[in-house]
């Protein structure tokens, strides 16, 4: 009996703890792993929003050594990643744990990589490049978007080449996440609608990856819906505790999917971007969103009227023209109202930059499940239209 690989899917997801409180488990599943002294990784923000000495204070009470790294950049370099990891060997440090958003939580899962084999985070670029296991890894994420607490992802900039380059294996989904919304409430509206949309877009690009399937599927529609109904609320409302935990649990939903499913040209060109010009990756999403929804629409039709349904869009007896108005529309409308409609020239791209961003995008594993095959015209027109 023959049978097709491509057809295939698998779901990989680390032990989840969701609710509010959630983060005080975090000294008991440390001992759980064997932990006597935990390397604590976060950054300036959220030690300036008090999260960090409660974690250490948990630990510390339940009879933990902590040592603290808190050198960590919004875009997370590698030799933050080289020094984390070297304090880590130094300290004999047996169980990592991060708070914070996506930045900590990427660094911690480079220093875990490079705590284990010795070499330079630079030498595991790519898909399952990593050989050793990683040690115990517990993430608590102060965000609700980068979903780096639940992936198979860890985004690294690179200042030399100007450029993020993507860690994609099994080896750095986190053993425990806890996600719990509370730490959320320390969030701005601003930071609040980036990572908000940065969900968005992780939902939408893996329901309509050429990796989707029925694992991912359900959780990509639901995280669509949540966000959609919630995030213009709670950007008027940030401390609405009701609201955070719904888009808490779509970011969560939404990193699940496209953890698994993984991505498409919109993260391909966000990282290219991103390591470019240091920016906010939420924001670099929602700049690039409609421009690649419009690129793809003819590739994957029938996904996107689903997903414009998930944004509650009556379809029925729309044309596919009539659709794909009505999603952009929609979108635009939602960034409008959280406060993210600048262009890129504002933020100082330039025509001249799109070939040397283009060609990046290209590298980027992201674009190797977008709907639609992309060359480099097609990238460098998408750029174009976002200026």
């Amino acid at each position: 009996m023959s049978y097709d690989i491509s057809a295939l899917r698998k779901f990989v997801s680390p032990e989840i703890v969701f609710g509010a409180g959630s983060r005080r488990s975090v000294a008991n599943f440390a001992s759980n792993f064997g932990a006597r002294h935990v390397f604590l990784v976060s950054d300036p923000g959220v030690v300036a929003a008090g999260w960090v000495a409660e974690v250490e204070t948990l630990l510390v009470e339940a009879g933990l050594r902590c040592t603290t790294f808190t050198a960590v950049s919004p875009n997370p370099k590698v030799d933050e990643v080289m020094a984390g990891a070297e304090l880590y060997r130094a300290s004999e440090c047996d169980v990592i744990v991060a708070i914070g958003g996506g930045s900590p939580m990427d660094c911690a899962k480079g220093i875990g990589i490079v705590a284990s084999h010795g070499r330079s985070i630079l030498e595991f670029e790519g898909v399952d490049t990593i050989r050793n296991p990683s040690p115990p890894l517990i993430l608590i994420p102060t965000t609700a978007g980068t979903s780096a607490d639940v992936s198979q992802f860890a985004i690294i900039s690179d200042p030399n080449r100007r450029f993020k380059f993507s860690i994609i294996s099994k080896a750095v989904v986190p053993d425990v996440s806890l996600i719990d919304p509370e730490v959320t409430e320390t969030m701005d509206a601003y930071l609040t609608a980036c990572t908000g949309v940065d969900a968005l877009v992780h939902a939408i690009e893996a329901f309509v990856s050429t990796g989707s399937g029925p694992l991912t599927d359900t959780h990509a529609l639901e995280a669509i819906r949540l966000i959609n109904g919630n995030l213009e609320a709670l950007v008027a409302n940030p401390s609405n505790p009701v609201l955070r935990e719904q888009i808490m649990l779509a970011s969560m939903q939404a990193g699940l999917a496209f953890s698994n499913a993984i991505l498409g040209a919109v993260h391909a060109m966000s990282h290219s971007l991103g390591g470019f010009l240091d920016l906010p990756h939420g924001l670099c999403n929602a700049l690039l969103l409609e421009h690649v929804v419009a690129y793809n629409f003819p590739s994957a039709e029938d996904r996107f009227r689903r997903v414009a349904e998930a944004m509650a869009i009556d379809t029925r007896g729309m044309s596919g023209t009539q659709v794909k108005a009505r999603l952009m529309t929609r979108i635009i409308e939602l960034k409008k109202t959280v406060g993210l409609e600048a262009r890129l020239k504002e933020l100082g791209v330039t025509t001249s930059d799109i070939p040397y961003l283009s060609g990046y995008a290209l590298k980027d594993p992201c674009i190797l499940t977008n709907p639609r095959k992309s060359s480099l015209r097609d990238v460098q027109v998408v750029y174009e239209e976002a200026l």
